[in-house]
């Protein structure tokens, strides 16, 4: 028998994937845990239809990501620093700091978690961190360390 699964089915499937299973396996386990439904001509226009909407929903996010990514790309971010008289400064740049510089200059809020520094940040000058959107979708941003 052949089931569209509606959930993730460990050793079986994905989201939206059509598979073949046994008969009992279909009619004990995954239908009456509305785990999957039948494969028929309705459920495949419904498939079909939630396919779209996915992919519309993919494009949308894309096209934002791109926006974003092209936003902070424009100019290297400015984040300040206490410092001492040689140049190095107190304590390390981290990736919150990062993140509220891009909030407050840029005006999009970036969780500090998909924020990751190249270097270690101990002194004045120009870095650069790496901003992870998911799905394969990554950045390189450019900040600069100033006294404060």
């Amino acid at each position: 028998m052949e089931v569209i699964l509606i959930q993730d089915v460990d050793h079986l499937g994905a989201t939206n994937e059509v598979v073949k299973v046994k008969n009992g396996y279909a009619r004990n386990f995954l239908l009456p845990r509305h785990l999957a439904v039948e494969n028929n001509p309705s459920n495949k226009a419904q498939l079909e239809e939630r396919m779209k909407q996915v992919r519309k929903k993919e494009e949308k996010m894309l096209a934002e990501i791109n926006s974003v990514i092209a936003k902070l790309k424009e100019a290297p971010l400015k984040i300040g620093a206490k410092t001492g008289t040689s140049g190095k400064i107190f304590g390390s740049v981290t990736s919150l700091q990062i993140s509220r510089a891009i909030r407050e200059q840029k005006g999009y809020d970036i969780d500090r978690r998909k924020i990751s520094i190249v270097d270690e940040v101990k002194e004045l000058g120009t870095y650069k961190a790496n901003i992870d959107f998911g799905n394969g979708h990554n950045t390189e941003v450019d900040f600069e360390v100033v006294a404060e």
